[in-house]
Order: C-alpha cells, then structure tokens, then sequence
C-alpha cells in the first residue's frame, strides 16, 4: 500500500554525562522522485507568499485612504503571514535542495518561537479584525471614537506581546527536557507538541501548558470571533433595506473568508499535508482572498504597481 509523501524531523540529541550535544534532521522517506516537485512547487509559492503580503503592507502605507483601523490590522496580519512562511519554507528548501536534512537544536527552537508567535498573532489580529467589523456594522455612528488610533495601537501591541510570550514560554519549557536518541517526528517543520514527545523527561507539566495555552490563545480569540459575528449578523438581519444588507456583508467578506480558510488548515494539524497547508498554502491565499474581494484595496495596489518601475 502506497503512502502519500510525509517530511519527517530526525531530533537527534547524544546524551553523555552533562555534555550533550543536539542535532536535527528532516528526512523524506518517499521516492526521492518526489524531491524535485516538492521542491518547484514550495519555491514558486513562498515568492508569491512574500510578494503578495508585501505589496498589501506597501499599499497600506502608501494610500492615505487605507489609514483605517481595518487595514491596519490587515498590514499586521500580512506580517505576521510572513513571518510564519519565513519561518518554515526556506529551510525545507535548503533541505530537500541539499539532501543533507539538518537543522540545529538552536534552529529548532527558533523555528518553534516563530511558528507559534506568527499562528498565535494571526489568531488574535483575525479576533481583533472580526470586533473592528463588530463596531464597524452595529456602532457606525461611534467607530470613530471606539476604533480610535490610541486604541488600535494598544491593541496591536496586546497581541503582539501575547504571541511572543506564549512562544518564549514554550521555548523556555522545552530547554529544560531531556531528550532520547534517534527521534522522528511527522512534519517538515519544529513542532512543539511533537517535539515534547521525543522527550525522556516528565512532560506533565508542558502538557498542562499546551492544553492551557489551547484554550487562551486560540479558544479567546476564537470566541470573540463567533460573538462578534453573530452580533453583526442579528444586526444584518434587522436592517430593511437589501443594499444596506449587501453592504454591510461586503465590508467583512474578505475577513470572514480568511477566518474560515484558516480553520479549515488549522483544525488537523497533526498531518503532514494539513500543516503545510497551514504554514505554505493559508499565507499565500490570504493577500489574494482580502485584494480581489477589497475594491479598495485592489486599487491601491493598482495605484502602487504604477508607481513602483519609477523607482527602479
């Protein structure tokens, strides 16, 4: 029986009396056939992933009509977008490039940081972009004093602060584990749930801690998500006319299609496939689904695309 193509870390971490020494590997244990396609495809969607988030940070920074609260936290979510293919693709290029699947221990631990720094971020930008909306729709007439610049500052800075602490916090605990010889884990990326099963130590408490950091980083922002949601919808439905129902659909649209193409990826992460899809496919989509369902934005980098071969 056939087996779908799977990337597998190789941890390896040589324990001798209190001088160890770590090294990591990523193996492809399919036909190396396989190699060259992986390898075309990954390096024709990181471009478009970097190309694509960066043209909607520029054009948020250069159109002065995009100097709103949603576009703010859309350039901080294309940021975060990067960070979380930078973090995972060029060196899955390196190595299936290569052939020789390595990676540090200290490699593995930053991979780890900016996996969930980035994932943990984009979960609280999509919360905070979905209670933007919320205002937006049901408050219109006092956005602009809630969703007022102090605001949207603190909030960027809330969230940036509570995905780097949860990444840190991860990767201070995973320090302090000892690990056995010769482990493999399912994914072409660092993991921190696979990685604590390669452990020798007592994980009980990284455990507790996964579950816990599950529940606050991605059950709060998640919550606040189907709250606002379900505000703007009862508000939708109250309204009587159908433009202003149409209207209102549209300025969320592009949000509501990001949030559902992300728990899509998300929720089986414990695949191969399904964590790629999550790291590669979802920051890739992400400037597509927000400049062709976003009038605006689309001719903001229309109006950027212009102006760009004069500075060359």
């Amino acid at each position: 029986m056939s087996r779908s193509p799977i990337f597998f870390i190789r941890f390896i971490h040589n324990m001798e009396p209190r001088n160890e020494t770590t090294v990591s590997e990523f193996l492809l244990l399919e036909d190396a056939e396989l190699q060259p396609v992986l390898f075309s495809l990954f390096l024709s969607m990181y471009p478009v992933t970097i190309l694509g988030n960066l043209l909607i940070i520029l054009a948020v920074i250069s159109d002065s009509h995009l100097h709103t609260p949603m576009y703010l936290f859309l350039s901080n979510l294309s940021l975060a977008d990067i960070c979380l293919s930078t973090a995972t693709v060029p060196k899955m290029l390196a190595n299936i490039r290569t052939r020789s699947q390595s990676i540090t221990y200290a490699g593995c631990l930053t991979q780890m940081f900016f996996v969930l720094g980035s994932a943990t971020l984009e979960n609280f930008l999509l919360a905070v972009m979905a209670y933007d909306r919320y205002v937006a729709i049901c408050h219109p007439l006092r956005y602009a004093v809630i969703m007022n610049l102090r605001l949207c500052g603190l909030l960027i800075l809330l969230c940036l602060s509570v995905s780097i602490m949860d990444a840190l916090l991860h990767d201070m605990m995973v320090l302090q584990l000892s690990f056995c010889t010769h482990l493999e884990i399912p994914l072409f990326f660092c993991e921190v749930v696979q990685v604590i099963k390669l452990t020798c130590s007592d994980t009980l408490i990284n455990n507790i801690l996964i579950y816990f950091a599950a529940v606050v980083f991605r059950g709060v922002p998640l919550s606040g998500i189907i709250f606002s949601y379900t505000q703007i919808a009862c508000s939708v439905l109250r309204m009587a006319s159908a433009s202003g129902k149409f209207k209102a659909f549209s300025t969320c649209g592009s949000h509501l299609s990001v949030v559902s193409f992300s728990a899509f990826t998300h929720s089986p992460r414990k695949t191969a496939v399904a964590s790629m899809m999550y790291t590669v496919v979802t920051p890739m989509m992400n400037p597509f689904i927000h400049s062709l369902r976003n009038r605006d934005m689309t001719e903001a980098i229309r109006k950027l695309s212009a102006t760009i071969p004069s500075f060359l």
